[in-house]
């Protein structure tokens, strides 16, 4: 959700609908012309692994540092943030052997990733992605010339656009005498796999990190079914009330372990899933500014009625690594008091409306990425939620979130409120693109606890629909085909939601007039009112739809609740 000060910038449409498609091909063709490896090829470059800080790497304007997480491999990453007037290119110099072939590759996450080598001394080479959740390696090959001795590997982002993620760099080729960081072993054997969580359709699991490994892949009764990067899976397509057999192997360039032990896991007897009572089967959310932005200035009680959760934007974030706490704007709310605030929410209650306090937006920079900042999100939050009455939270971190660690914070959560506790998330499109993304593997991780996941189709570029094709925001085609992935990859009809900006000043990109949201819920719930695209069967359960913001909204004369409340409450 955008912050005040400044609106996210959308995304730039024909670059992420080009890449989308470059994506679905790059799949198909990322091992084509791997040849084998001779017995003297090694990676030459150093510190590939950003093991070591950032030696042997020099970075512009200092714009890179290296991270804990997210990492592919190891213990560190390197993290490149770009500027207006820098692309954050970080260089090493790599010394190759003359008249030899060598494949560059390096594993990417986060915004526009650039791959590249100059000074060949024949054609130099790059490869570029754009925005990614997931890592996903980006790979290419080149020559040297007769005299050539050293190459230039560099990477790069996009001016002014989201910091990238970098991490296993190789240049894999002949050994030029350079030292380059050692070949690796073959992965020993995970330890640990749990069952986390499971559903009547999946099951969650996790297990401990393998030194030197770069992938894990997931065995169903003795058939590979995923392959990940991190430590947590979710399995899908599963049949009710029946049990499965599961083990996992940790993978990197030298090959795959043995087996782990094997775990087992019985799916419950019947679907749906979902925490919160209260609520009624469609449902609109809004969010509430604690700010003044331009928008209506509200208190609490001028939110209306049509709104059935209110999500009060933002907790902040304190200096202990995953907590957050909440301070109300009084002086930019015109004096709105804690106590005013806090017997709003009890009134709100009282009407039979729920109100969670949202953790993120735009700006937001609470970071859940161990154990330790688990408990600490969670206790902090519970404790909001006896100072202040919430109902619970919304997750809308726009910077990504690690699925392991925010699902236990969650979890743990739950277990101290109990089961009325309401979970909503707010994530951007290219989040839910996938199962394997942080945001869409949490959702699922916690689906038996969670209320809505209520995606943000705005601010967006074009993005892939269920059906593989490539839809532009701002369309029933593009709501119906991206819900479609998430109705279809494991959450509860009733777990998901539309998320729109109440009017066009309430987003940079993507506001939709009502009439268009309207369409899109019918044809989800009801085949009616469809564009070109035509979900293979319809969800009468589908919980409603969400708006940004209740202030924006109340600014164009309260026109989105009125059409898109009324209409989702109608709903079958």
């Amino acid at each position: 959700m955008p912050r005040p000060g400044r609106p996210r910038p959308p995304r730039i449409g024909w670059k992420a609908a080009t890449a989308a498609l470059t994506l679905t091909l790059s799949l198909a063709l990322s091992f084509a012309g791997a040849g084998q490896a001779q017995a003297a090829d090694v990676n030459n470059a150093r510190n590939a692994g950003f093991e070591s800080g950032l030696g042997n790497w020099t970075c512009s304007a200092g714009s890179g540092t290296t991270v804990s997480s997210p990492v592919h491999g190891g213990s560190a990453a390197l993290k490149a943030t770009p500027a207006g007037q820098d692309n954050a290119q970080c260089t090493q110099t790599v010394e190759v052997a003359p008249n030899s072939t060598y494949t560059l590759s390096a594993w990417v996450q986060g915004g526009y990733t650039y791959l590249g080598a100059t000074g060949t001394g024949t054609t130099d080479v790059s490869t570029w992605t754009p925005d990614t959740a997931a890592w996903k390696q980006l790979s290419t090959t080149f020559t040297t010339g007769a005299s050539t001795t050293s190459v230039t590997v560099y990477l790069h982002g996009w001016y002014g656009q989201a910091a990238y993620f970098a991490d296993d760099v190789s240049v894999f080729g002949p050994d030029a005498g350079g030292g380059g960081d050692p070949a690796p072993t073959v992965p020993s054997a995970p330890a640990g796999p749990s069952v986390t969580a499971t559903t009547s359709s999946s099951v969650s699991l996790s297990w401990n990190s393998v030194p030197g490994a770069t992938g894990y892949n997931v065995y169903r009764d003795g058939t590979k079914v995923a392959a990940v990067t991190g430590t947590s899976a979710t399995v899908t397509g599963l049949a009710a009330s029946t049990s499965y057999s599961f083990q996992v192997t940790a993978t990197n360039a030298a090959g795959e372990s043995a087996k782990s032990a094997a775990v087992t896991a019985t799916t419950a007897a019947t679907g749906g899933g979902g925490g919160g009572t209260g609520l009624p089967k469609h449902a609109v959310t809004g969010y509430w500014q604690n700010f003044n932005n331009g928008a209506t200035v509200q208190r609490i009680s001028d939110v209306p009625a049509s709104y059935d959760i209110i999500a009060v934007a933002f907790a902040d974030a304190t200096a202990t690594p995953g907590g957050v706490t909440f301070n109300l704007d009084s002086a930019g709310l015109g004096g709105y008091t804690a106590d005013q605030f806090k017997a709003d929410i009890k009134a709100k209650q009282a009407a039979g409306k729920k109100v969670v306090v949202s953790v993120g937006g735009q700006n937001g920079t609470v970071s859940v990425s161990d154990s330790a900042s688990a408990a600490n999100f969670a206790n902090s939050l519970y404790s909001l939620m006896q100072t202040y009455g919430f109902d619970g939270v919304d997750i809308d971190l726009e910077n990504g979130l690690n699925a392991t660690y925010m699902s236990q914070a969650l979890r743990t959560l739950s277990q101290k409120a109990g089961s009325s506790l309401i979970i909503t998330m707010a994530p951007q499109t290219i989040d839910m693109q996938s199962t394997s993304a942080g945001y869409f593997q949490t959702a699922l991780n916690i689906k038996d606890i969670l209320t809505v996941v209520n995606t943000q189709y705005y601010n967006s570029g074009s993005m892939l629909g269920c059906d593989g094709k490539v839809y532009s925001q701002g369309s029933v085609d593009f709501l119906t085909a991206l819900a479609c992935i998430q109705l279809e990859g494991g959450l509860a009809p009733s777990q998901v939601g539309l998320g729109l900006p109440a009017s066009p000043s309430g987003a940079g990109s993507g506001y939709v007039s009502p009439t268009v949201v309207d369409n899109a819920l019918d044809c989800l719930t009801k085949a009616a009112n469809c564009g070109t695209f035509k979900p293979s069967r319809t969800y009468p359960d589908l919980r409603g739809a969400m708006t940004w913001s209740t202030n924006w909204d109340a600014s164009s004369g309260n026109a989105w609740s009125n059409a898109v409340g009324a209409h989702v409450h109608a709903l079958p």
